[in-house]
């Protein structure tokens, strides 16, 4: 697009490369850390409960069930959803693989839905006409925090008698219609992995829309065993298990961590919105920039700033000169070998990830470095 070599001289250069992520960890969760590894009680135990019980109270939703990862937590909401073998989930292939290898694990078919070429996320237009007979549930991913559009997903689903799954890993803090995504539908998935607004070092949550499979996922996440039974002679050993699970639960450590991030997330996310109005206004009409257009009746706690570049290669390649980390963050999940079997034609997505980057917003990036940020896009690639 333009002559990177023969380019004007840019602001000052950054000490240090500008990073698309990093991981926020406040000195102030020593201490709390400190007395839980001492303790003695390290596995899932009274930090989970507690860890369990402040996420239920900030999301507004009654039915939490802590997880060791988010990839686990579909893994476990699939299977509660009723997903096995041969059967078809829609879901969008713009994502990491997290959210869709569970499926294959279970036996069942990705049905790749087209991404809205304005948001990055599913396209809810193209969704019903790859409804069939064999089809249990929909997921789909908020990509970098912007929700989906929900109303249009519910409306398809309860027409068809459909789970819905919402994948939640970018958006803890993203709302749609004043409500916090993943609670209204019947199972939402988040995400507390080391780079996230929220961190456990690794873990996740499930949101369940019902007691029932609430009840029936706290056994599933600790193979099927029901660790509150009372009146057993020897606590070590389980009565009957009536359905296999997974080892999926979260640990005292991990909620220590949690408990420490939840004080500080609010301005975690705060920090990121803020740079990404930043953007928004002082990119609007550069040259060979397109800014994505989220709906109105929804806030995104912008994980990712995702922006549209002519030349996309061409604009990383200068960025990464000027000491900014920019990319496309994920690939395109139907591309791979391993789902080979499953491809279709998605005109929309094959154009947007022709043109799909994500630029540094995270609570990291400073005043100086978002106007160095703005200033090296405008002076072109």
């Amino acid at each position: 697009m333009y002559d990177v070599p023969n380019r004007r001289k840019l602001l000052r250069q950054p000490m240090t490369d500008i990073p698309l992520f990093k991981v926020f960890m406040p000195e102030s969760v020593m201490e709390p850390l400190k007395a839980t590894l001492m303790s003695g009680y390290v596995a899932q135990g009274p930090r989970v409960e507690e860890f369990e019980k402040a996420l239920s109270a900030r999301l507004q939703a009654p039915y939490p069930l802590t997880v060791n990862s988010a990839t686990s937590g579909i893994h476990l909401a699939l299977r509660l959803a009723g997903v096995g073998q041969g059967d078809e989930v829609i879901t969008t292939p713009l994502t990491c693989p997290a959210t869709n290898w569970p499926i294959l694990s279970l036996g069942a078919i990705p049905v790749w839905a087209d991404v809205d070429e304005d948001t990055c996320n599913i396209d809810p237009r193209t969704i019903e006409p790859l409804i069939t007979p064999r089809t249990k549930a929909l997921i789909f991913v908020h990509w970098g925090g912007s929700p989906v559009d929900l109303d249009a997903i519910w409306e398809i689903a309860q027409r068809h008698g459909l789970k819905v799954i919402e994948d939640c890993a970018h958006a803890f803090g993203s709302t749609y219609q004043n409500k916090h995504v993943g609670t209204k539908s019947d199972f939402g998935v988040f995400s507390f992995q080391a780079i996230k607004h929220l961190t456990t070092v690794d873990g996740g949550l499930v949101v369940a829309g019902n007691r029932a499979d609430y009840d029936r996922g706290k056994l599933m996440r600790w193979y099927g065993i029901d660790r509150n039974e009372q009146g057993r002679a020897d606590f070590r050993c389980e009565s009957d298990v009536l359905e296999w699970g997974w080892k999926f639960h979260m640990n005292d450590v991990a909620a220590t961590i949690g408990l420490e991030q939840l004080k500080h997330v609010d301005g975690v996310i705060a920090k990121h919105q803020d740079n990404a109005a930043f953007y928004t206004r002082e990119l609007q009409n550069v040259p060979g920039v397109t800014l994505l257009t989220p709906g109105g009746d929804r806030t995104s706690s912008f994980w990712l700033y995702t922006i549209k570049v002519e030349e996309r290669d061409r604009f990383i390649l200068a960025m990464k000169e000027r000491g900014i980390v920019a990319s496309r963050v994920h690939e395109r999940n139907d591309k791979h070998t391993v789902v080979k079997a499953y491809r279709r034609p998605l005109p929309q997505l094959d154009r947007l990830v022709q043109q799909m980057v994500c630029i540094p917003v995270g609570w990291w990036v400073s005043e100086e470095d978002r106007h160095y940020v703005v200033e090296s896009i405008r002076r072109g690639w």
